[in-house]
């Protein structure tokens, strides 16, 4: 698993980064978000608003995994922040 592309978000409210994940296999997931919450960064997956305007998840990301991907967008985040952007987050030993 890697995130194929991290775009900081320099505008209003809480999401600091938009970024795609691809998987070992070759599946790309775009869309997710990394957020600035009241305990720190996290990541959002994405979302779309359904008829009764509340957001649902389009995508299930285990607990274990969505903390993996955590730390390789918070990793890449600072890393774009500071002129360094690497393609890959880490390796690809995870099945996504």
């Amino acid at each position: 698993m890697k995130i194929s592309r991290m775009n900081p978000f320099n505008g209003t409210g809480k999401t600091v980064a938009f970024f795609d994940v691809e998987t070992s296999e070759g599946i790309n997931v775009k869309g997710f978000t990394l957020v600035e919450g009241a305990n720190g960064l996290f990541v959002g997956v994405p979302s779309e608003k359904g008829k009764d305007d509340k957001y649902y998840d389009r995508v299930y990301v285990p607990k274990e995994l969505k903390e993996q991907l955590t730390d390789m967008a918070i990793s890449m985040y600072n890393e774009s922040k500071d002129g360094a952007v690497s393609a890959s987050g880490a390796d690809d030993s995870t099945p996504f």
